[in-house]
């Protein structure tokens, strides 16, 4: 994969664009009144078959995170596909590689969803240890009778440590937002940050995964999925976390060992957990369901109506910028090998 800033041939018509999914209403009239734009109003999955067919006719995709362009459909396009225009900033389910061979250029909508979701994993930092999910399932049973001194006790957040692994975007907003909770903030990363970043958020640098697992009481992941971070939350790690311990995953399922992770759960070594994405979406196992204290989220953490909107305001630009034959701001890869 390379990086070159020579720019794409302009195209002589209106570019075709077929998109895989329902958008919000304003970006598909922008995208229906800019480009020649087959949407999908029903906002059905769809099918490798489908996705092939969609694909014989057009210069741009978009797609999303539920869409798997691998190799074989990317080699089944049609051969005016020049541009995979992706809605959202990862990137994993587009194979790179074989979109390069193609030479066809990937852009995603990096940064959009960046406070989206660190505000959604704070929901899960904060009702884990106060066991606010299984406060609504009391309520809601009928079972509650009422306030008492030993009721409901969950763990105070002044004073814990909070583990972030990968201190990207996400990651540094999340430890701005946890600073004013009063947790002590550590994290671990590929490659250390300057130092005035880590004094930005008081966050200590914690050199192994295995150091940061062991001394953090909340640990939350914020990690891309490839092949070297998937499963990497597995029985091991687990296994070194503190008696009490929560875990929130508000990045991708298949970071975490699930049987590994539900072990921990049913056995009290975990407090709970916070779950917005899962390895098998839309399935969801159903002992993470019945759990007590763990917190279930549908992958909610970009689901906001502004976020969503300008996602799709990034998309339509990246693929003018690349029909006018610029370079797009939001370029992956060039699609030169």
């Amino acid at each position: 994969m390379t990086s070159n800033d020579t720019p794409s041939k302009r195209l002589d018509r209106t570019p075709r664009v077929f998109v895989t999914r329902h958008l919000d209403v304003n970006v598909e009239q922008r995208m229906s009144d800019l480009f020649d734009a087959r949407l999908n109003p029903a906002d059905r999955p769809l099918d490798r078959e489908s996705l092939i067919e969609g694909l014989q006719h057009c210069d741009v995709l978009v797609p999303t995170v539920t869409d798997r362009i691998d190799e074989e459909i990317i080699a089944a396009a049609g051969p005016d596909l020049g541009l995979i225009a992706n809605f959202g900033a990862g990137t994993e389910h587009i194979d790179l590689k074989a979109a390069s061979k193609r030479k066809i250029i990937v852009t995603n909508t990096p940064g959009v969803f960046t406070d989206d979701t660190a505000d959604l994993t704070m929901a899960g930092i904060i009702g884990v240890p106060r066991r606010v999910r299984e406060g609504v399932e009391l309520i809601r049973s009928g079972q509650w009778t009422g306030w008492a001194p030993t009721a409901m006790l969950g763990r105070k957040l002044g004073g814990k440590k909070l583990g972030i692994v990968g201190m990207g975007r996400i990651g540094q907003a999340v430890a701005h937002r946890a600073r004013a909770f009063g947790l002590e903030i550590q994290y671990h990363n590929r490659k250390r940050l300057p130092e005035a970043i880590e004094r930005m958020f008081s966050a200590q640098w914690v050199e192994t995964l295995d150091e940061l697992v062991a001394t953090s009481d909340i640990l939350t992941l914020h990690c891309p999925a490839t092949p070297e971070t998937r499963g990497m939350i597995d029985a091991r790690i687990i296994g070194l976390m503190k008696e009490g311990a929560s875990l929130i995953n508000t990045a991708r399922g298949d970071l975490v060992d699930q049987e590994a992770l539900i072990a921990a759960l049913e056995s009290g070594r975990l407090l709970g957990a916070g779950l917005d994405v899962f390895p098998d979406e839309p399935n969801v196992d159903p002992r993470l369901i019945k759990h007590p204290n763990v917190m279930t989220l549908p992958h909610i953490g970009s689901a906001t109506q502004e976020g969503r909107e300008e996602s799709g305001i990034k998309v339509i630009a990246n693929i003018r910028m690349w029909a006018d034959g610029h370079r797009p701001p939001d370029q992956v890869l060039t699609g030169l090998a």
